[in-house]
């Protein structure tokens, strides 16, 4: 006779990680312009150029 053992619980261990894509865009920004100031024009200029994109055509990023 073969016994089986009961599992009262099993546990998983699960770790998710989200990340947003506007603060990863802001972090970067702000370093590049801390680095190099004159890049302040063509950062808030692609910026607001692609913000722009995705609210007119409703895209998800």
């Amino acid at each position: 006779m073969f016994y089986q053992p009961i599992l009262l619980a099993q546990q998983t261990h699960t770790l998710q990680v989200s990340v947003n894509i506007n603060g990863i865009v802001a972090l970067i920004a702000g370093i590049l312009i801390l680095i190099l100031p004159r890049l302040l024009n063509f950062i808030v200029a692609i910026y607001l150029i692609i913000i722009g994109l995705v609210q007119i055509f409703n895209l998800r990023i």
